[in-house]
């Protein structure tokens, strides 16, 4: 691949992979080989912990996007358990609101839920992992309605929405 640019009076032909070897490619690829490496050998007796960071992006009702960050917090040291916060995914339909949190490695009894009318906790701490996650609701719920199962790690949450009050009687007009 040759590219031309122009630099003051004259035209000079360049090769845009001779800058990658001029500053030593070969050199930079087998460091980050062993960087990689050497953190597998860590990894695999046990000197650290793996790391798992995301985040998810959906559209809102509102129509902006709202991104939502999930994976492991710092090492908790008196402990030594993980905190993560899980993947988690909000649907909203006419009558409910369905909340989906990813967290394998618990168990049903592990997962502490509570619910307000605009939020939703998440709480649970197995034998190696930890989750925690506050979530903000589109919507205002009632908090009794709620109803959770979890399966194969996956946490389901249904909430009904509050049905708005009417102030007084509709009156009809003859």
């Amino acid at each position: 691949m040759v590219w031309r640019r122009r630099r003051r009076d004259w035209d000079e032909e360049w090769d845009i992979f001779d800058e990658f070897f001029r500053f030593g490619i070969d050199d930079i690829f087998e460091r980050m080989m062993r960087d990689i490496e050497e953190i597998f050998r860590k990894a695999e007796s046990g000197e650290i912990k793996p790391i798992v960071r995301g985040f998810s992006i959906r559209i809102g009702p509102d129509g902006k996007p709202e991104i939502r960050e999930f994976g492991t917090k710092p090492t908790i040291k008196e402990t030594g358990i993980e905190e993560r916060r899980p993947l988690v995914d909000v649907i909203e339909t006419d009558n409910e609101i369905q909340v989906i949190a990813e967290m394998p490695g618990v168990n049903k009894d592990d997962i502490e839920l509570n619910a307000t009318e605009t939020t939703l906790e998440i709480r649970a701490e197995g034998e190696n992992r930890k989750y925690y996650e506050t979530v903000e609701l589109p919507a205002e719920v009632d908090p009794d309605s709620a109803k959770a199962r979890y399966n194969n790690g996956v946490l389901e949450v249904i909430l009904k929405k509050k049905t708005p009050k009417t102030s007084g009687k509709k009156i009809k007009i003859e």
